[in-house]
């Protein structure tokens, strides 16, 4: 389940950072290239940060899921869909 809180996405199933993991791996993008690229555009992580969203510890902003969008170059859909729903 995913909701909007305070900007913060919450996702219950962890949906979004297996997708992010996903899309970046298949892009052949690093976490510190993906995290070097946001900072670039102003968006505020660090790949530690980015390691705890990947693996489900930490919410993720709405300012860095939309910097990841762009960087990673898909529609929000790909970032917020179960996979196995399709």
């Amino acid at each position: 389940m995913l909701t909007l809180r305070e900007e913060k996405i919450i996702d219950t199933e962890n949906i979004i950072g297996i997708n992010i993991r996903r899309l970046r791996k298949q892009k052949g993008i690093g976490q510190t290239e993906l995290v070097k690229q946001l900072q670039l555009r102003n968006t505020n992580m660090t790949r530690e940060t980015l390691v705890k969203i990947e693996a489900g510890r930490q919410h993720i902003k709405l300012s860095q899921l939309n910097g990841i969008k762009h960087i990673l170059n898909v529609n929000y859909e790909a970032l917020l869909t179960d996979k196995d729903e399709k």
